[in-house]
């Protein structure tokens, strides 16, 4: 399990790019980008990190499912994803 103070460092980096995003697309497209640098370094949707929605893992993150590696392999393991089974041949 991931810190909680990195998960909730995540949620506000996360407001913030809400917050300036149509400022940022306004800027973008008269292309001040002197304006931009003026912005909160947090506000570019680049610093934002994919996390495990169970676990809040960052590395290995699959988007598909939305979840890390480790936790995919348990609930597939348990038969708790539709569709996806344990390979044999």
């Amino acid at each position: 399990m991931a810190k909680k103070s990195w998960i909730e460092k995540d949620k506000r980096k996360a407001a913030t790019v809400a917050k300036y995003a149509a400022k940022r697309a306004e800027l973008k497209a008269a292309g001040d980008y002197v304006g931009l640098a003026q912005l909160p370094r947090d506000a570019s949707p680049t610093r934002l990190v994919n996390r495990c929605r169970v676990s809040g893992r960052r590395r290995a993150f699959i988007r598909r499912f939305g979840i890390s590696r480790i936790v995919l392999r348990e609930l597939a393991g348990a038969g708790m994803i539709p569709g996806v089974t344990k390979a044999s041949w």
